[in-house]
């Protein structure tokens, strides 16, 4: 039985067999308003049904072959082929409709079915805006969710234009790929599309507040709108929006060297969407999260302008030109991430030309962590079945990915990178290919022979190490300089074996300047480092600089190590580095030594407060507020926790104080210092400021600095459920219903905790977003004994929930729920009798075994914290 799974190899044959040629796709969403029609007993999530009507012309090369066409429904009615009317009974089962009997050449199919509205992010997901009581839908399809919506062949290989009829409710407005037409009488009728993927194509239906403007250049004019729920209207800065997009579309198309490929271009900001934004065809779907209600530090408007141009680049590098097959689903992200940063970096007028240093701060971080995992993986990873893809979506795919990119464009040259994704674009125009079709255009552009490349860096899972063997006199002159590089085993259960790889670095060189205290470089040597030791003459004979700086620049993916003496001179100095990416760099190395157990905890914590104070970069110090309170609730040893937390608190509110008023930094340390006060005087505070009995000169105590607040007091058992639903009567939104419903999960009490586990395990009504705000509230670190009841609990459901509901709900339950607070050898103990006896799936296996992997790292740490002492 194949259930919802579709094999590599069930893909490959399908084709082989055929080619797609349209879909014409007509869905009656009239009664979305009121929820659509009564879902049979048998229907997954969401809410009501609402009637699809795919007709698909497909071509086959074998006379009387047999196939199967995509369809996840509650009901199908009829299924028509090539004239002949199929009983529904006999051929719909699973996810599939069998194709008999098929002629060669032109086949028309014809498929009535009734679809399911969703609360999942999945498909054609529903949401009723609580301020306006009026409906909004929004499709997400990738990957293979096109067939919850219409029946479709769900491949990326299998191209096609699609042509969408909607009738909708009076007043809506619909949205797709191709232009929006003027309804007659609420029906939508657009022109079919390009040749493009089922999993690029969407519909966006409701009553949507819009803003219109244009990109036009030499000629070219390309319609651009910005959506949002009118709610959130009054929060819509689309000047900005339209300035990172035009930023965008003036920098890709200049690279690329071809036109955007689509008719217009829509951003619709939808609520509760499980990513950060989706790739649709000209009709991009982004998480309205982004359209800010409260201040927010110019890290979230950073974060925001990357998301937008990573997927304006998906319309070249994923639409346009698309895989072939999910295991290159590693290079349509990652080329996106890539450029984008580039964009950010580069395009003239740019905010963020410093974005390598968050990308340091924050993608690398996630990619050495992913890459340490025992379910690590090569960039290339194998995917047998859309199962393999659905869990494939983490920090090697995007940001390990992204930065092996940034060491192969080092590697051949911007210049001869550009050119060979030109050749590229012009040669596989809305078609599909391999990462081989890439690679043959760089080499020729660069000359360069990247078969090996390509095994050492996308073939094998693994971070390599690099450290500098340095050598002087006593005059302090170099007499020999070395890079050694070492490949540390795999973690266990992790396939594969450890690989040396080449690395194209720059080694920097930095001293103190006298006259202004700032750690400045004074020379950057760069090289190939391959193989076990690569010598470095170049410093031989000069003068030991105070700090010496493997990978600066960040032009390769490694972990990196400092000499002792350059060590000892950036914990003294580390805030003093003029340029913003050697500080992220060095703040990386500590961070990643700390979750190796190479740095206590502790002296984690000293680093960071000696620095932090000196860090200009608001990306970074948020990052480092992170990473502190991690380190101090799962890596400190048990019994100087407390103690450490106090110093942390004590430091975050100083700085809160000392902050100048109304600035970004000020409103980093006020949410540090709400996620983790803790003495009497200190939460004093927060219901003070929270009253306006007392403020902070500068600090606007709104919407959402206000929740930060609710929830902290909430957490530690001072505001009940009077203070909770006084605060949502203050702020009647979604984004209210879902900070309230945190908050309550977040209560000390075990009638809260049961409350909340009964409402996400016991039930599955919760709607996405108030599911993932329900576990956020429930985990709270300082709450472990409180919590400890529901490790077993844990494993006694996860099973079942992984099997019952669909992959977004039961991935935040399997991830959010799993014990990771409950540092011990016991959790480890019954996480392994778990994975023994239970028999999960294998990507059930690997959530699991990702958490595990956390809770033994732990350990590690407050082992060495502990011996620190």
């Amino acid at each position: 039985m194949p259930g919802t799974n579709l094999t590599r190899e069930e893909a490959q044959q399908r084709a082989k067999l055929l080619a797609v040629d349209s879909y014409e796709i007509e869905l009656d969403l009239s009664g979305a308003q009121g929820g659509g029609t009564s879902r049979s007993s048998e229907a997954e999530s969401g809410g009501g049904t609402y009637r699809s009507v795919t007709t698909v012309r497909f071509d086959v090369t074998e006379n009387g072959a047999e196939s199967f066409i995509d369809l996840v429904a509650p009901a199908v009615h009829e299924v028509t082929l090539n004239g002949d009317s199929l009983d529904p009974a006999e051929v719909f089962a699973d996810s599939r409709i069998a194709l008999r009997g098929l002629l060669e050449g032109r086949n028309i199919l014809r498929v009535v079915a009734d679809c399911e509205y969703t609360n999942t992010g999945e498909g054609l997901h529903r949401f009723v805006d609580p301020v306006d009581d009026q409906a909004y839908l929004y499709t997400q399809f990738e990957v293979p969710d096109a067939r919850r919506v219409f029946a479709s062949f769900e491949q990326p290989d299998l191209k096609a234009t699609f042509q969408f009829t909607v009738k909708a409710p009076e007043g809506w407005t619909v949205i797709s790929n191709s232009p929006t037409p003027e309804p007659q009488d609420s029906v939508w009728v657009f022109e079919p599309t390009p040749r493009i993927s089922t999993y690029v194509t969407a519909l966006i239906v409701g009553p949507y507040h819009s803003v219109h403007s244009v990109y036009e250049k030499d000629g070219q004019s390309v319609p651009l709108g910005i959506y949002c729920r009118p709610s959130l209207a009054e929060y819509l800065d689309s000047d900005a929006i339209f300035e990172v997009t035009r930023q965008g579309f003036e920098w890709f198309q200049e690279k690329f060297d071809y036109t955007y490929p689509f008719k217009k271009y829509d951003q619709l900001f939808v609520p509760e969407f499980n990513a950060g934004a989706m790739e649709n065809a000209g009709a991009v779907t982004i998480r309205d999260q982004y359209v800010f209600r409260s201040k927010v530090t110019d890290a979230a408007y950073e974060t925001r302008a990357e998301t937008i141009l990573h997927e304006l680049a998906h319309m070249w590098f994923g639409d346009l030109v698309t895989m072939e097959w999910w295991n290159d689903l590693w290079l349509n992200e990652s080329f996106a991430t890539y450029t984008s940063i580039a964009c950010q970096a580069a395009a003239p007028g740019s905010r963020w030309p410093h974005s390598w240093t968050t990308f340091a701060n924050s993608m690398k971080t996630w990619a050495y962590r992913q890459d340490q995992l025992p379910s690590t993986h090569p960039i290339m990873a194998d995917i047998s079945d859309l199962d393999d893809v659905l869990v494939n979506f983490d920090g090697i795919t995007y940001a390990k990915g992204a930065s092996v990119l940034k060491q192969l464009v080092a590697y051949v040259g911007e210049d001869e990178f550009f050119t060979g994704v030109q050749a590229y674009f012009k040669a596989h125009a809305y078609g599909n290919t391999r990462l081989s079709d890439l690679l043959g255009a760089l080499e020729t552009t660069s000359g360069r022979d990247l078969k090996s490349w390509s095994k050492a860096w996308l073939e094998t899972a693994g971070i390599n190490v690099l450290r500098p063997e340095i050598e002087t006199d006593a005059d302090g002159v170099v007499t020999s300089f070395a890079i050694r590089q070492e490949a540390p085993a795999l973690p266990p259960g992790a396939k594969g074996e450890p690989t040396l790889r080449p690395h194209r670095i720059a080694v920097g060189l930095y001293e103190l300047d006298d006259a202004d205290g700032k750690l400045v470089r004074e020379e950057r040597i760069e090289l190939d480092v391959d193989g076990e030791l690569t010598a470095v003459p170049q410093l031989v004979g000069k003068r030991r600089p105070a700090v010496i700086l493997l990978n600066d620049d960040d032009l390769s993916y490694a972990k990196v190590r400092l000499d002792e003496q350059s060590l000892a001179f950036v914990t003294e100095h580390l805030g003093d580095f003029e340029s913003s990416l050697p500080r992220a760099l060095c703040w990386a190395s500590a961070w990643d030594m700390t979750r190796d157990a190479e740095l206590a905890a502790r002296d984690y914590l000293s680093l960071v407060l000696s620095g932090i104070g000196k860090e200009s970069d608001i990306g970074v110090v948020q990052s480092l507020h992170r990473q502190v309170k991690l380190a101090v609730d799962l890596y400190a040893d048990p019994a100087a926790r407390e103690a450490l937390l106090a110093r942390w608190t004590d430091a975050t509110l100083a700085h809160l104080r000392a902050a100048a008023p109304g600035s970004d930094h000020q409103l980093a340390w006020a949410r540090a210092f709400a996620a983790t006060a803790r003495t009497p005087e200190q939460l004093d505070l927060l219901d003070a400021l929270l009253e306006g009995s007392q403020t902070i000169e500068g600090l606007v105590v709104d919407t959402e600095l206000r929740w930060s607040f609710v929830q902290r007091l909430a957490a530690v058992g001072r505001f009940d459920e009077t203070e909770i639903a006084g605060e949502y009567d203050r702020d009647r939104t979604a984004a209210g219903e879902r900070h309230a419903a945190t908050a309550r999960a977040a209560r000390p009490t075990p009638e809260a905790k049961a409350e909340a586990w009964a409402s996400v395990v016991d039930s599955d009504k919760l709607p996405n977003a108030v599911q993932e705000a329900v576990i956020a509230g429930f985990v709270q670190t300082d709450q472990r004994e409180l919590l400890a009841p529901y490790a077993d609990r844990y494993f006694e459901v996860v099973k079942d929930i992984w099997d019952s509901r669909s992959h977004e709900m039961a991935q935040q339950i399997a991830v959010g729920l799993y014990p990771t607070v409950q540092v011990s050898q016991e959790t480890l103990d019954k996480t392994d009798a778990w994975l023994t006896s239970a028999e999960p799936t294998a990507a059930l296996r690997r959530m699991v075994s990702e958490s595990r992997a956390g809770v033994e790292r732990a350990l590690r740490a407050q082992r060495a914290d502990a011996a620190a002492e």
